[in-house]
C-alpha cells in the first residue's frame, strides 16, 4: 500500500502514531514549518504544498488568496500523479485539507480525513470518501449539522499518544538554555486575532513575571514591538520553530489562544494552564479543556484567574488515543470495503455557511 499524507505541523502529530504501526510506503505532502522535519523519518519522498498565511500577515485580496490555492493544489496534484497512491490521508481544518482533498478528488485518490475541530471544519471534508470523530456526540453533531454520510468514531484523539511519547528536553537544561527560572509560557496560536495581541501584552506585563512568548501566526518583530522598554528585560519573544512540548513542560504556567494541538500537549504533559477564551467560543479544543480541567478565560479576566490554575488531566485522554490510533489502522487496512458516496455540495455549502461566522 502507498498512502500520501498532507498535513501542517500540529496534524501531523495527529497521524504519526498512526504511520508508525502502518505497514506501508508513505508520500509526505508538507504544508508549513516544522511539518516536514516531523514527517521525515516516515515518508520515502517528501513535497512541499506551500504555507499557511499567518494572522499577521499582510491582508491579501481574495482573488489572490484563490490564485496562490490553486497554484498549491497543483502543486499538490504534481506530487502525487503518477506516483501510485492509494489513500491520501488528512487531519486539520486548515490549507493543508483543502489542498491535500482537492488534489486527491482530481485525481480519483480514495481520502480519509481525521476531524477533530468539529464545530468549524474545513469544507473539503465533504469530499472525503470516509471522515473520522473522536466521539460519538462529535460524530452525530458533524451528521446531524453538516450533512457528512461516511463518518467513523475512533474513539479519541490519536495525537495525545504522540505527545505521551515524545522525548522532552531536560527542565533544568532548558531553563539554563533560555536563562530563566521560574517562568510562564504564552502561545499566540489561531484562536487570537491580531487586534487582541496589544492588549494581551498589557495584561502580561501586569503580572510581573518572567515570561516567554511563542507568537506562532504573528510576527516575531511586531510582538516584541508591543513590549514595555521598562519591562522588556522579563519578557522574551522566542524565535522561530521551538520545542514547545519542552518549553511548556518546564514552565509554572501556560496561557494560550489556540485550539486542539497545544491543548491535547497542555492535558497530556499535565501543564496548569488557562485557554483565552477566543473567537472560536464554539470550539471543540473548549470542549476538551474544560474535560481536562484547563480554565477557558477572557482576556481581561486572565489576572484574577492566575491563583486559581491547576494541574491538566489528560491520563484518560492518553489511554483512548491507542484505542483511537487501532480504529484508524482497522480504517486504513479495510478501506475498500467501507468507503461509500461522498457527502458532495449540500455538505460543503452547509460547513461553508457555518465557517462564515468565524470570517
Amino acid at each position: 500500500m502507498k498512502i500520501a499524507v498532507a498535513a501542517e505541523l500540529a496534524p501531523v502529530k495527529t497521524i504519526i502514531p498512526v504511520l508508525e504501526k502502518l505497514n506501508a510506503e508513505i508520500i509526505g505532502l508538507a504544508h508549513g514549518n516544522g511539518a516536514e522535519e516531523l514527517l521525515t523519518p516516515y515518508c520515502s519522498e517528501i513535497y512541499s504544498i506551500g504555507q499557511g498565511r499567518g494572522a499577521g500577515a499582510r491582508k491579501r485580496s481574495n482573488s489572490k488568496i484563490g490564485y496562490l490555492v490553486m497554484k498549491d493544489i497543483l502543486k499538490t496534484v504534481q506530487a502525487i500523479r503518477g506516483n501510485g497512491i492509494d489513500l491520501l490521508i488528512t487531519c486539520g481544518n486548515a490549507g493543508d485539507v483543502r489542498k491535500g482533498l482537492s488534489a486527491a478528488n482530481l485525481l480519483k485518490i480514495p481520502t480519509l480525513h481525521i476531524e477533530q475541530d468539529i464545530y468549524n471544519p474545513i469544507e473539503m471534508i465533504a469530499f472525503a470518501d470516509v471522515v473520522t470523530a473522536p466521539s460519538q456526540e462529535y460524530k452525530n453533531y458533524l451528521k446531524n449539522e453538516y450533512a457528512i454520510k461516511n463518518i467513523k468514531n475512533i474513539g479519541g484523539y490519536p495525537m495525545a499518544s504522540f505527545v505521551d511519547k515524545m522525548r522532552l528536553m531536560d527542565k533544568n537544561k532548558l531553563k539554563d538554555a533560555y536563562g530563566v527560572d521560574e517562568f510562564i509560557l504564552v502561545a499566540l496560536g489561531g484562536d487570537l486575532k491580531s487586534e487582541q495581541i496589544p492588549e494581551l501584552i498589557r495584561i502580561i506585563e501586569s503580572l510581573d513575571k518572567t515570561t516567554l512568548i511563542a507568537p506562532f501566526r504573528f510576527e516575531r518583530n511586531y510582538v516584541k514591538s508591543l513590549i514595555s522598554p521598562h519591562i522588556s528585560s522579563k519578557i522574551k519573544v522566542l524565535d522561530g520553530f521551538v520545542d514547545l512540548p519542552s518549553i511548556m513542560n518546564a514552565s509554572d504556567l501556560l496561557i494560550y489562544g489556540a485550539g486542539m494541538g497545544i491543548t491535547i500537549e497542555a492535558g497530556v504533559l499535565r501543564v496548569p494552564s488557562i485557554k483565552i477564551a477566543g473567537f472560536h467560543t464554539k470550539h471543540a479544543s473548549v470542549d476538551l479543556a474544560r474535560e481536562l480541567g484547563i480554565g477557558v478565560v477572557k482576556l481581561e479576566n486572565i489576572p484574577y484567574e492566575i491563583g486559581n490554575v491547576q494541574l491538566s488531566d489528560g491520563l484518560k485522554m492518553v489511554k483512548n488515543a491507542e484505542k483511537s490510533v487501532d480504529s484508524l489502522l482497522s480504517i486504513i487496512n479495510n478501506f475498500e470495503d467501507l468507503k461509500k458516496s461522498k457527502s458532495g455540495f449540500i455538505s460543503l455549502k452547509k460547513i461553508w455557511n457555518a465557517r462564515s461566522e468565524f470570517r
